[in-house]
């Protein structure tokens, strides 16, 4: 049986990038909804920065399996292979569901559960579409700043690999120290620390800019760490697989938007002038974080953090 001609695989590619698109959307705010239910209180911040990290950590692996496969058997049967693993994978999610679900629901009882605070949640928002805006404006940008400071194609991937390692290291790191340092000091210290490291990049050379690269990554990616464990805290449980959908929304939009928009300011203004907005807009979220401070003047029952 021979494989189908070259329109079909085409039409089928694009038939499974939808879906596949469709279905890791839709998976994020229910999963996320079962991690804020299993771990309730302020603990859901470093176990949500968990499953994000785990997130980054399958992007990695998984196309360096596909890799390995296609370079062996073909892309066709490296094809097969990962929708096997996503079956597999499935099936194994499906099992615990039940588990998951039921430690949930035991959890909504729990005087840790948060309360809704509407306007809490949509300043939390905000912080969350400038946090992404920034992130995506900077990775559209890098690799023509790295180009101009000499780096070869070989070099440029090398870069973005040590950017994507920091991000994943952020996610995991600030989903634990949000949990201890609070999410003003946390978000406060990493936009702070995002805007300096860009501004600090630019004038670098390549090698120093490499050097710096996963620290940059790690800054990037941490804050969302923090702010999505924050949602449990503003939204009861009733509400929030719905609130964590509007979240994850509100910061694909922006990460989607935000590089045409820097495009055309860079196309006007020039790379560095428009680096350096990017840098500046990681600032913008500073005053808006520090107007949630009212939202946690209320102790919740776990004493290990404050905000």
């Amino acid at each position: 049986m021979g494989w189908p001609d070259s329109r079909a695989l085409l039409y089928g590619v694009i038939a499974g990038l939808l879906l596949a698109g469709l279905g890791g959307s839709t998976q994020h705010p229910i999963a996320s909804t079962l991690v804020a239910g299993a771990f309730p209180g302020l603990r859901s911040r470093g176990a949500l920065g968990t499953y994000n990290f785990t997130g980054d950590v399958g992007k990695v692996a998984l196309p360096a399996l596909f890799a390995l496969i296609a370079a062996s058997l073909g892309w066709r049967h490296a094809m097969l292979m990962t929708a096997a693993i996503a079956v597999l994978g499935a099936g194994m999610i499906f099992a615990s569901l039940q588990s998951a679900e039921m430690r949930a629901k035991e959890s909504k009882g729990n005087s840790a559960a948060g309360h809704d605070r509407p306007w809490a949640f949509w300043l939390l928002f905000c912080i969350h579409v400038s946090d992404s805006a920034v992130r995506s404006g900077f990775l559209i940008f890098l690799p023509f700043l790295l180009q101009n400071k000499g780096a070869d194609l070989p070099a440029i991937g090398l870069a973005l690999s040590l950017l994507f390692a920091g991000g994943a290291t952020g996610k995991l790191a600030m989903g634990w120290l949000g949990a201890r340092l609070g999410v003003v000091l946390s978000v406060v210290s990493t936009e702070a620390a995002t805007t300096v490291l860009i501004l600090a990049i630019l004038p670098l050379s390549l090698g120093w800019t490499m050097t710096l690269l996963p620290v940059v990554g790690l800054m990037l990616n941490g804050t969302s760490s923090v702010l999505y464990g924050t949602i449990p805290e503003f939204v009861t449980a009733e509400r929030r697989t719905h609130a964590f959908a509007v979240f994850y929304t509100g910061g694909s939009v922006a990460g989607a938007s935000s590089p045409f928009l820097f495009g055309l300011l860079g196309d006007a203004i020039g790379l560095v002038p428009a680096l350096i907005g990017v840098g500046v807009l990681a600032l913008l979220t500073i005053p808006l974080v520090a107007a949630l401070r009212p939202a946690f003047r209320h102790p919740t029952p776990d004493p290990s953090a404050s905000a």
